[in-house]
């Protein structure tokens, strides 16, 4: 089985990042943006991150482009696309680099959709939520495009039940 954590906006945390490398074994972890720590410090370390609006570091990238078994990922931080708007601007660009999963913070907003054929996560934020109380992060697993699964997490480790998403590509 594959999976992912996702993280986003941590915006200065880092026992926090810590504690979830330690808490699962994915894959891969991915970090959507406004850490504001430095790219090559240890609790960025083993992540694939990009740079959000309040990361000036020039060594972050403004997206990424990740192949994870069978599904091709696309990592930005979501502000230069105006996600706060909407996603149209954003799914058009992942539509251009043939991404199956978008992943993407700056609204701090938790929420996995599908649209098109296209998976959604913005894993909300583990320091600042938005619309919840809940500081959460996401893992994305999958054995097959016909059976993925998004599982939120609080920054205790607890699933967020309320907030799981199943879909298929």
């Amino acid at each position: 089985m594959n999976s992912v954590v996702i993280v986003s906006d941590s915006h200065g945390l880092t026992n926090e990042l810590l504690e979830i490398k330690e808490r699962h074994d994915p894959t891969y972890f991915i970090h959507c943006g406004d850490s504001e720590l430095h790219p090559d410090s240890k609790e960025l370390g083993g992540y694939i991150k990009v740079g959000g609006n309040c990361d000036f570091d020039p060594q972050f990238p403004d997206d990424q482009i990740v192949q994870v078994g069978d599904l091709t990922f696309y990592v930005t931080h979501g502000h230069l696309y105006n996600v706060k708007m909407n996603l149209m601007k954003l799914a058009y660009r992942a539509e251009e680099v043939q991404a199956n999963v978008v992943c993407f913070g700056h609204s701090h907003v938790a929420g996995a959709e599908k649209i098109d054929q296209q998976l959604f996560i913005n894993p909300g934020s583990i320091r600042m939520p938005r619309n919840r109380p809940d500081k959460t992060y996401a893992i994305v697993t999958w054995n097959t495009k016909e059976d993925i699964s998004v599982t939120f997490y609080n920054t205790n480790g607890e699933v967020v039940e309320d907030m799981t998403y199943h879909t298929e590509l």
